[in-house]
């Protein structure tokens, strides 16, 4: 009994004894248990601790000798935690530990919540990171126009079917205009050419025999000087049965005084310029530059180019998919995803086909060598083979 009353007077008064500075800054290693307490306190809400302080390297206070065996306290470091968001809603958490200035890994993102805008140069991804560190990025295809399906099988096709060049457009056609002449004077030609022969037939403009600008040439009427000099009522008399024949007699004695004026006698090099001529619309200016002075700045849409492009499918209204309702809407279309060294030979390609072949009235599919590609094929309310469809129904 005396061992145990001694033993617990010695303990209080050990208790009494103050602590020296030294004793006090000492640490000890932690146990299990004072480790998970420190744990819980650090992922605690309520806790005041700095979730990023990393509490396996925490220095010692200055002044402390301790080793280092002693200088630290094992605890659970919180992991911050960084959200990403895609188009604005939460997809995947990821952890802060990880480098946010890599390279974006694709497999981040879910697939549907992906911002798709159509553009032109491939890939583009742009990232932000705003303060409360949640990473907002989008992810834009820019894609190349929507190009047609078998697009090139169609072109072949069509390219195989006029190889016997028997459609007017190959023999009478706005460029046969003046071959024989010098070039200054050919040029002129083609664009006189040009404005006659807007809804007319190419027979009635270009014929060899009876063309208008047959005649033309053979009355000295096919330079600007000789037609400045005459009136009005004899260059209509000359180019009759054109179509709107008095109309064009006047536009040809305004475009002659204007080449003569402006050009000494040539036509304007520019689309512009050409453009500004009385009586000249895209599809005449393109084709006198593409003709004249052999610079393609784009395709030469008459109404067989345009018709065609729309029953292949190959055009359609800016943000929709219903067909272009004029030529120059066909040619805006068009020259967005046909490449370029065909912006040319398209026209006479296309206007011959649709001169023989795929007709405004009762279109031939039946003899079509692409009508299996074509979306349009019997459907035409003219076509022999459409109606032959409808009576047996």
């Amino acid at each position: 009994m005396l061992p145990s009353l001694l033993a617990q007077a010695l303990s209080a008064r050990i208790s009494l004894l103050p602590l020296s500075s030294h004793a006090k800054t000492l640490r000890m290693s932690a146990t299990r248990r004072s480790s998970r307490s420190l744990s819980s306190e650090a992922e605690s809400p309520s806790s005041e601790l700095d979730p990023t302080l990393d509490f396996q390297h925490l220095e010692p206070e200055k002044g402390c000798d301790v080793s280092d065996g002693e200088k630290r306290v094992y605890g659970r470091k919180k992991r911050a935690k960084r959200i990403i968001e895609v188009d604005g809603e939460t997809a995947k958490e990821e952890s802060a530990d990880k480098k946010a200035s890599g390279p974006i890994d694709i497999e981040d993102f879910a697939y549907h919540k992906i911002n798709l805008s159509a553009t032109s140069n491939g890939i583009n991804i742009s990232a932000s990171f705003p303060a409360n560190k949640r990473k907002s990025t989008h992810l834009s295809i820019k894609s190349k126009a929507n190009v047609p399906a078998n697009w090139e099988a169609v072109f072949d096709g069509i390219r195989k079917m006029r190889l016997a060049e028997d459609a007017p457009v190959d023999t009478m056609g706005c460029e046969k205009a003046g071959l024989s002449l010098p070039p200054k004077e050919r040029r002129f030609a083609v664009l006189v050419s040009s404005l006659l022969s807007s809804q007319t037939k190419d027979a009635v403009t270009n014929g060899k025999s009876s063309g208008a600008i047959k005649r033309l040439s053979d009355k000295g009427l096919l330079d600007a000087d000789a037609i400045v000099k005459s009136d009005e009522a004899t260059i209509a008399g000359v180019i009759y049965p054109v179509g709107f024949y008095s109309r064009k007699a006047h536009y040809l004695k305004k475009v002659a005084e204007i080449c003569l004026e402006k050009y000494q006698g040539d036509i304007p090099n520019s689309l512009n310029e050409l453009l500004a001529l009385p009586g000249v619309g895209p599809k005449m200016a393109h084709l006198v530059m593409n003709v004249g002075w052999n610079n393609v700045q784009g395709i030469c849409v008459d109404t067989h180019v345009h018709r065609i492009c729309n029953r292949l499918g190959w055009v359609s209204r800016p943000g929709t998919r219903q067909k272009t309702s004029t030529p120059e809407e066909t040619r805006v279309s068009l020259e967005t995803w046909l490449p370029r060294d065909l912006w040319d030979p398209i026209n006479p390609l296309l206007v011959g086909f649709g001169q023989t072949v795929c007709t405004p009235l009762r279109p031939q599919c039946s003899s079509c060598g692409i009508n299996q590609l074509c979306p349009a094929a019997f459907k035409e309310s003219g076509s022999p083979t459409s109606k032959a469809k409808r009576s047996q129904k």
